[in-house]
């Protein structure tokens, strides 16, 4: 059965796409990346799929763009726009997923940021795709000091609806680490009690194509 990856963020701006590359690089089989909703791209940024296509070259689908740089579902209600439902999220996962051995979905932000119109969030499609697909949760957190709180909250969020992650990433960790980034490395996986599957030096997502992906697989375990 195709694997689907759920990758999530303790917060924004913690690596998550990055670490969403590195998945979909290091995965086998044909593999497809999904961004549900992508805010912030006016005046033709990039996106974030655009970014694991650049990076990785796997297949990469954005299903809702949104210009303004907020939470999906305050950038659509700005923008005069409903979002899909959750549901329609989750069976277009499923129809996709029937064409890839590995489907990575990417969410916004945190774990409980809304993804559509009625309030569903990123855990509700996790929640929903569970029923039908074995679903790999990715954590993504900072170095930085703060992250053994919020990592502690999205675990417990995800245990209270039924889903064990997989496992930590640190997405980000810097050229000079301190003593609360390498106590946090430590203290990560003991405070949750989800194993730390990887660690992804700061500034990563500027290397080459070719030598991110020969590298990737040095930061994930």
């Amino acid at each position: 059965m195709t694997r689907v990856v759920v990758v999530t963020g303790t917060n924004t701006d913690v690596g998550k796409t990055i670490v969403t590359a590195a998945l979909a690089a290091t995965a086998s089989g044909r593999v497809l990346v999904v961004k549900p909703v992508q805010t912030g791209v006016a005046g033709g940024d990039p996106g974030d799929a655009d970014v694991v296509s650049r990076l990785t070259g796997v297949d990469v689908e954005t299903w809702t763009v949104l210009d303004e740089p907020l939470a999906p579902e305050t950038a659509a209600r700005r923008a005069g726009v409903t979002l899909p439902s959750v549901a329609d999220h989750a069976a277009h996962v499923r129809a996709v997923a029937a064409d890839h051995d590995v489907v990575v979905v990417e969410g916004a932000g945190g774990l409980l940021v809304r993804l559509d119109s009625d309030g569903g969030t990123l855990l509700d499609l996790a929640v929903d795709l569970a029923t039908t697909h074995p679903v790999e949760v990715v954590v993504v957190c900072a170095a930085s000091l703060g992250t053994l709180n919020i990592a502690e909250l999205t675990v417990g969020a995800l245990r209270s609806h039924g889903l064990e992650p997989t496992g930590l990433v640190i997405g980000s960790w810097p050229d000079e680490p301190g003593l609360a980034e390498h106590c946090n490395r430590e203290d990560l996986p003991r405070v949750t009690g989800v194993p730390l599957v990887g660690v992804v030096p700061a500034g990563s997502g500027a290397l080459a194509p070719a030598a991110f992906v020969a590298a990737a697989a040095t930061w994930l375990t």
